[in-house]
């Protein structure tokens, strides 16, 4: 009987793994309804939120489990770009209250804009995450022309 329960523990074990895994994915969390309205990325022990507008970032941090994450004392950096060929801008992410850093600046979000972050909060690693703001809910920032065929 133990011979015959060691292998479905396992086998429970890597389905429940496996799930835990694809969770954490920017393709499951494109799906999932941001609390602030962004959008999130997985990047290391951090969930980032993304709230992008017209000349101003937000980045709401927590770990995996929503957990807010406090930022004081750290710094945090943001490249903005429409488009492949358009030109980058750079923005300073500075630590506000409890777990939001934010960036202000002249730019624009356009459905070409992708955004990379990079943050550094005291003990922890650097972390970052690439994010395109206009995305359509579910398609993880991954963009693709349905004007041909398959």
């Amino acid at each position: 009987m133990i011979r015959q329960f060691i292998p479905l523990a396992l086998l429970s074990a890597i389905v429940m793994l496996s799930q835990f895994a694809w969770s954490h994915t920017d393709e499951y969390l494109a799906t999932v309804e941001a609390p602030h309205g962004g959008q999130l990325r997985a990047a290391g022990p951090f969930h980032l939120e993304l709230v992008a507008k017209d000349g101003e970032l937000t980045v709401y941090v927590t770990d995996h489990g929503d957990i807010p994450i406090p930022v004081q004392g750290g710094h945090g950096k943001a490249n903005i770009q429409v488009g492949k060929a358009g030109e980058r801008k750079a923005v300073i992410l500075v630590p506000e209250n409890g777990n939001i850093m934010r960036a202000s600046g002249q730019f624009k979000i356009t459905p070409d804009t992708s955004i990379a972050v990079f943050i550094a909060i005291p003990e922890y690693e650097t972390q970052g995450a690439r994010f395109t703001p206009l995305a359509p809910k579910g398609d993880g920032g991954r963009r693709h022309n349905h004007d041909h065929d398959h």
